[in-house]
């Protein structure tokens, strides 16, 4: 409700601004609910599917949200899952889809494959809350690593929050340092490569180790070592990723020697190489070199293991002990020694590949994207296997593969489609002999890094979308949704858009989806954000059915600055329905003759209170007409919310239509000109126009005439002249209390504003009407008045 009220109110601002605005929608609908759904119901994916929908558009419709229909698209949709495949098989023609054996993320909630991305920081589902634990499974990946560079560099020029770019660099994780090769003691020409951001300090490097999956861990372990080793390694099988690199748990039992040992480059010396499963094979090399006296991890477990500990950085004499990540000069390291840290670690690399034993390297955090699963409701990986000719794509003429309707929907961990004979057994596209379908399906991710685009073109049938259409409307001018996208759905849109450029779907030029990015805030319910999945929710229905639809987005966009989090509390009610009356009160201002009844404004000056707002002070200054006030009071108006749309303010743009709303009925008591007065109004019905658009589209109608429709009129201007202030608010203090506000205009003298000051009642009351002892005159904005205490 929320996020789409934001993205309606940009929508028709935009359009009243005179820009062309497409606004598209669609509905991500393959996925797990939907399967978990039918697993617990007995209705098939489809039909539950199409149902929520149907209530979606139906609420949709009921917000007032405006699209362009003609472009629904459905995930699900067999015209949408064609273009997928056939998207699916030009990266596996450009080498950006394979299928690799790897340790993946298996959730057992789920019962399926999840990638780096959908676990969460405590290593646990992000959708199921079950721990995550590691499996070994032959998947399909992207190749989402080959853009790792660009997908950094690219990010500087996008108008995203920061907090947003500084997760995706933090996920992408640019590492720069050295590889550097160990050889293995007694075992010429078997190495062991390892990285590392520190080189500088392979003098101090007193062990190794591996992660328990590295490909070498058997081959390199004693008959004498082998029972430890193998248990640590079964038992690492067991833990989440997060549960690895914690410090916790014991690192003595958390490590086994290998029997081997290899050779430090600098020194010649051997040092001992164990298993441990704080190393992870997902980065780096999946090797690393200890160096216990700068890292504290290695301290501890070289403690526990009784290992040397050599220092390569001078440290404080006021340092206590342990480990030492800070700055400092060499030693300890022959030809580094006197050396600062960066110097070091450039000469250390130079002397590996003069020695060619290492070289520069940079690597990253960011590993490929695992995009099979196995799950029935997904659209269907386009490969069958051949025994004669490997893997094999399924040719474009017989896109879309769909999945069958009559599949038994068991949450096994095997994808339901294995166990449907007449889906699994096939012919193969190349030699026509038997062959098999694959049967897990695309990661719903797939379906949403590019959906976008087949907004600019959802009819073509011969092209996923058309080339002019893309470069009509694409990049996104402004995209809205929330922070935990930030390193899901829009790192993989940006990948996506980078490799369908590569492989000639869009423009060459565009790489980049979306301009500008806006974060809005959550809802939270009883302490954690409201959510589908969670199922704590309020559904916005009941307030369409009472209130309607408009005070429930004025709430929304009133209720606090858009990016911030808000709580759902026994007083939300009590601002909807504040909300409300506030526009029960525009209704009547703007249809009624009066203007508003007085106690229709003091309930709307109540609320106007909440937003900080203030009446206009009494002044013993000469005062402008009526008229002029107000309309300097609408230009105000109009400048104010107009930047305050432009820079996702939108609380206070509602305060100060409600300012206006307060405005018009004083100053028409106080005897504005008619023509000004409907003026005034007019312009508060536009400015709430995009916020409010039913109230505001009924109301224009009624006071323009049939078929008049507010949202295509232009958006109001204000002249910057009748914004100059040159009347002020000036403050009066009696011995530095404030006493009283008075207008004056700008150039008032220190003679005019001590004789504005004195003459106001509630100052002279103040001074008890004796004469101020001593007078500080700071004309135009403040005059503090002393007199002596008894």
């Amino acid at each position: 409700m929320r996020n789409y009220t934001f993205g309606d109110l940009m929508v028709r601002y935009r359009t009243m601004k005179g820009y062309a605005v497409l606004s598209p929608i669609g509905f991500d609908s393959f996925g797990l609910p939907a399967e978990n759904a039918a697993i617990a119901t007995g209705v098939h994916p489809r039909v539950f599917t199409e149902q929520r929908i149907d209530e979606l558009r139906e609420s949709l419709v009921s917000l007032g949200a405006v699209y362009d229909w003609r472009r629904e698209v459905r995930s699900h949709d067999p015209a949408y899952m064609r273009w997928n495949q056939v998207i699916f098989k030009r990266l596996f023609d450009a080498g950006l889809a394979y299928r690799g054996t790897a340790s993946v993320n298996w959730c057992p909630g789920c019962k399926t494959v999840l990638a780096n991305e959908q676990v969460l920081s405590d290593g646990t589902c992000e959708r199921s809350g079950d721990q995550v634990a590691k499996r070994s499974l032959e998947q399909w990946f992207f190749r989402i690593t080959a853009y790792a560079e660009e997908l950094l560099a690219d990010l500087e020029a996008l108008e995203w929050p920061e907090r947003v770019k500084v997760m995706q660099k933090n996920w992408i994780g640019r590492s720069v340092g050295a590889e550097v090769d160990l050889p293995v003691e007694g075992r010429p020409g078997i190495a062991i490569r390892v990285f590392t951001t520190r080189p500088d300090t392979l003098f101090g490097m007193t062990y190794a180790v591996l992660a328990p999956e590295h490909p070498m861990v058997k081959e390199l372990t004693a008959p004498e070592c082998r029972s430890e080793v193998e248990a640590l390694v079964e038992r690492s099988r067991k833990l989440s990723e997060i549960e690895r690199t914690s410090s916790g748990g014991g690192l003595a039992k958390r490590g086994a020697f290998t029997g081997s040992r290899v050779v430090n480059p600098v020194t010649g010396k051997p040092v001992p190489l164990y298993i441990a499963d704080y190393v992870l094979m997902s980065y780096g090399t999946g090797a690393i070199m200890a160096v216990p006296a700068e890292d504290e991890r290695d301290w501890e477990f070289a403690q526990l293991h009784g290992l040397p500990i050599v220092r390569t950085v001078e440290v404080p004499e006021s340092f206590d002990g342990g480990a030492w990540t800070g700055d400092g000069l060499k030693i300890n390291s022959e030809w580094l020694d006197g050396l600062s840290i960066q110097e070091a670690i450039e000469r250390a690399i130079a002397w590996l590949e003069g020695h060619e034993v290492g070289r520069r390297a940079v690597k990253y955090r960011l590993r490929d994207w695992l995009v099979s699963r196995q799950r029935y409701w997904g659209c269907p990986i386009p490969v069958v296997y051949c025994e004669s000719c490997g893997i094999v794509t399924v040719p474009d003429e017989q896109l879309p593969v769909l999945a069958p309707d009559d599949v038994q929907l068991l949450p096994t961990g095997e994808s339901p489609l294995a166990s449907h004979d007449g889906f699994v057994n096939t012919t193969c596209p190349k030699c026509s002999q038997r062959a098999r379908r694959e049967t897990d399906t695309m990661d719903t991710f797939v379906d949403s890094s590019w959906y976008f685009l087949r907004f600019c073109d959802p009819w073509s049938d011969n092209k996923p979308f058309d080339m002019d259409a893309v470069k009509q409307w694409m990049p996104v001018d402004q995209y809205i949704g929330g922070i935990e996208h930030a390193i899901l759905h829009l790192m993989y849109a940006r990948f996506f858009t980078k490799a369908l450029a590569d492989v000639g779907f869009v423009p060459e030029g565009m790489r980049e989806p979306f301009s500008r990015l806006f974060t809005q805030g959550m809802i939270r319910l009883g302490g954690t954000k409201m959510s589908k999945s969670k199922g704590n929710l309020v559904a916005p229905s009941a307030y369409f059915d009472t209130v309607g639809a408009d005070a429930l987005r004025l709430y929304h966009l009133f209720v606090g600055p858009p990016a911030e989090d808000v709580d759902w509390s026994e007083q939300t009610g009590e601002l909807i329905e504040g909300c409300s009356r506030f526009l029960d009160r525009v209704w009547r201002l703007a249809l009624s003759d009066d203007g508003g009844s007085p106690a229709e404004s003091s309930r709307a000056a109540n609320l106007s209170d909440r937003a900080g707002l203030q009446q206009d002070p009494v002044s013993t200054a000469p005062q402008r007409s009526a008229t002029e006030q107000l309309r300097r009071a609408v230009h105000r108006a109009v400048a104010k919310v107009s930047e305050d749309f432009d820079r996702w303010s939108y609380n206070t743009a509602v305060a100060a239509c409600m300012e206006l709303a307060n405005a018009i009925p004083r100053w028409r008591r106080a005897g504005a000109s008619i023509e000004v007065v409907d003026e005034a109004i007019d312009t508060l019905i536009l400015l709430l126009a995009p916020m409010t658009p039913h109230l505001a589209a009924e109301v224009w109608e009624r006071r323009h005439g049939q078929g008049a429709a507010v949202h295509r009129e232009k958006w109001p201007v204000f002249d910057p002249q009748l914004l100059v202030e040159d009347r002020v608010t000036m403050v009066v203090q009696v011995n530095g209390k404030v006493r009283d506000r008075v207008e004056v205009d700008a150039s008032t003298s220190e003679e005019e504003a001590v004789r504005y000051a004195l003459g106001s009642p509630k100052v002279q009351d103040a001074l008890g009407h004796a004469a101020p002892t001593r007078v500080v005159a700071r004309p135009p904005n403040l005059v503090n008045l002393v007199i002596a205490r008894d």
